[in-house]
């Protein structure tokens, strides 16, 4: 007899803690019993899919190489390179593969209480899929990983050593991605790409929608310029719950060299911006990839206190939020 939802509910909420002990022979048991419970864990109703933040920096993290400035003199904990994650009991998901994959893979896999995960990439510059190294036979010597990306950056994977031999030894598993297109995974999370514009030498780039089945996330980590996307930020931000979002340089002179070089969008312009929102939209916003020599890296700074003052945030490693 199928049990019935206030029933799941009790085994659930009796057996939620034991779950991920359980043998293969006893979860076939539980699920051919219950073929509700398999229904809610795919549905991620079961443990609940958070999304987690598992990064904050720019592509070089902090302290960054050579750099003798106040900003790099003081190492913080788990001040890693920009990355979210998606904690769930089925299959957790990476947003980017950076140089700090180890501690943020191992954070996500124990917020998620399981070992299978897939990895979306946004582009290639070294930040965001440098990471995947870690799956080669020198290292973790993986087997399929399914790894997400859209076609230059594929391209770019498969015809370039060392990573095609990531691909020829089966490392990891390339499955393609198309510009608005959502694909939807095992877990029920629905992952769509949305391309940006930004320094497209090697791939293409894009940000991420991450849908879950209560809310929406927006993942933009690196753009050119808000001016220069087909889109209007003004008009995404109320369509979706949160909004991480390139805030790479706080402002203009931030860094010794023409900063037309690197554009992105500095979080001056952006509140500027985004200032015509009502406080209810600019609180979805959460700046992510600072650089090493942002200012706003340090609570304390007074231009990081008044752009929080007008409703908008910071990501902070270990965050959390609901799907």
């Amino acid at each position: 007899m199928y049990l019935s939802l206030k029933k799941a509910g009790e085994y659930i909420s009796s057996s939620v803690k034991r779950f991920s002990t359980l043998t293969t022979l006893q979860y076939f048991f539980i699920m051919k019993r219950s073929p509700l419970i398999l229904a809610l864990l795919l549905s991620g109703t079961l443990f609940g899919q958070k999304l987690v933040v598992l990064g904050t920096l720019q592509d070089a993290g902090a302290p960054q190489l050579l750099c003798e400035k106040e900003c790099c003199a003081r190492p913080k904990a788990n001040d890693y390179v920009a990355c979210l994650g998606v904690a769930d009991s089925t299959r957790a998901l990476l947003f980017d593969a950076t140089p700090d994959i180890v501690p943020q893979l191992t954070e996500l896999l124990s917020r998620s209480g399981t070992y299978r995960y897939s990895v979306f990439l946004t582009h290639a510059h070294i930040g965001h899929y440098t990471g995947l190294m870690h799956f080669g036979r020198e290292a973790a010597n993986t087997k399929k990983v399914p790894v997400y990306a859209m076609d230059r950056m594929m391209e770019f994977l498969a015809k370039n050593g060392p990573w095609n031999q990531l691909v020829q030894l089966q490392n990891i598993q390339l499955n393609g991605l198309q510009d608005g297109v959502p694909r939807t995974l095992d877990n029920g999370i629905k992952v769509e790409p949305v391309l940006v514009p930004h320094r497209d030498e090697f791939s293409e780039t894009v940000g991420f929608y991450i849908k879950g089945p209560n809310k929406t996330v927006l993942y933009i980590p690196d753009i050119d310029k808000w001016t220069a996307w087909d889109k209007n930020i003004l008009a995404v931000v109320p369509t979706v719950d949160y909004a991480f979002i390139d805030g790479t340089f706080f402002a203009d002179g931030e860094i010794p060299r023409p900063m037309a070089e690197v554009p992105h969008p500095f979080i001056s312009e952006s509140i500027d911006l985004l200032g015509h929102l009502p406080i209810a939209e600019r609180n979805k916003v959460y700046f992510i990839h600072l650089n090493h020599s942002n200012p706003a890296r340090n609570k304390d700074f007074e231009g990081r206190t008044a752009v929080e003052k007008l409703g908008y945030h910071f990501a902070e490693f270990g965050m959390e939020f609901d799907l």
